[in-house]
């Protein structure tokens, strides 16, 4: 919810730039942010497009500017990367790594049965 309510207000205010015509988004810019913190993550663009659930192809042509990004695409890509939706379109605000963001599907999952277990145990005594 909290996740929801920031990028509305990052829309919002994205919207009131455009309006006032200070807001160019620049699609290699923004696609070269995404490249830039992807291999900061020691991510391929094949983990990315996985985790983002977008297709390879798609993520290529973002990040080289030539294809522009749906709300929804932005949300995908800044969750899976783990930086703000602001800093994804304005490179402002950028936020910082978790520990968990760079493990794959089947990684999370597994980690994900390991925290059951542990809680199972920890509640049938």
């Amino acid at each position: 919810k909290i996740e929801l309510l920031t990028f509305a207000l990052c829309v919002k205010k994205c919207q009131n730039w455009y309006k006032r015509g200070t807001l160019r988004v620049n699609n290699v810019e923004i696609g070269l942010r995404i490249q830039e913190i992807r291999k900061e993550r020691n991510m391929t663009r094949e983990d990315l497009a996985e985790k983002a659930e977008i297709s390879t192809k798609f993520l290529y042509e973002i990040e080289r500017g030539k294809k522009g990004l749906s709300a929804e695409s932005v949300l995908k890509i800044s969750r899976a990367l783990s930086i703000s939706s602001d800093y994804l379109l304005t490179g402002e605000g950028k936020s910082k790594q978790s520990k968990f963001d760079n493990l794959s599907q089947k990684q999370l999952k597994r980690l994900e049965k390991i925290v059951k277990l542990i809680y199972e145990f920890c509640n049938d005594k």
